[in-house]
Formats: structure tokens, sequence, C-alpha cells
């Protein structure tokens, strides 16, 4: 089992910006491809943002060019650098770890072994 610590969320007004972290209990954030998902209220989880052992690195059309997904593997953490964000990036955001395999897409819900607790983030208009 992996555990994955998250922190960083909090509330912003919109146009801020948020820096979310990830920190596995393994080296998983090197070894492994990880992602970052949301939930808003009444919505259904969906990926944001994800990056591979190669460092490929997918997002939502929602979120390009506003947010970063990076990694620092010496400090088996994950983060998500959110700019500009607006209410509508008001949710509960997960980070997940290992896909079950490389046929499984990236930003699928279904695609990961290992989640974290969730780190709340809320967007005022």
């Amino acid at each position: 089992q992996v555990q994955l610590v998250e922190s960083g969320g909090g509330s912003v007004q919109a146009g801020g910006s948020l820096r979310l972290a990830c920190t596995a209990s393994t080296d998983s954030v090197s070894a492994c491809s990880m992602a970052w998902f949301r939930q808003g209220p009444g919505k259904e989880r969906e990926g944001v943002a994800a990056v591979d052992t190669r460092g490929t690195k997918a997002y939502t059309d929602s979120v390009k060019d506003r947010f970063t997904i990076s990694k620092d593997n010496a400090k088996n953490t994950l983060y998500l650098e959110m700019n500009s964000l607006k209410p509508e990036d008001t949710a509960m955001y997960y980070c997940a770890a290992c896909r079950l395999s490389r046929s499984h897409p990236v930003l699928s819900t279904s695609s990961y072994q290992y989640w974290g607790q969730g780190t709340q983030v809320t967007v005022s208009s």
C-alpha cells in the first residue's frame, strides 16, 4: 500500500493561486504515473492533470494554461500549481498514484491504485 498525504488546499479569491502538494510514503512519485483529480459539489470526480514516469504531462481542457503539474522525485512529492483560479475550480482535490497498466487512461479515476485523503480548494467569486 502506498500512502499519499496532501496539503496546500484553502480558500482564495478568483484570479488567485494555490499550490497543492502530495507526498508519498514510497518512491511511487518516480516509479509510477501520478495524477490530480477533483470533485466539486454535485459533480463526478474528474481528472485534472497527470504526469507519467517519462515526464509526459496531460491536462483536462478546463485547466490547460492555468494549472501545472510537477514533481520532485527526491522528495517523493507531487505538486499542482494552480493559477488564475475560477469559482468552478472549487472542489475536493485528490492525489492518485500508480496506474493499473499503461493501457489505462491517465486522467481516468478507475486507472489508479492509490489515493490520498483529499484537500479542499474553495475559490470565491
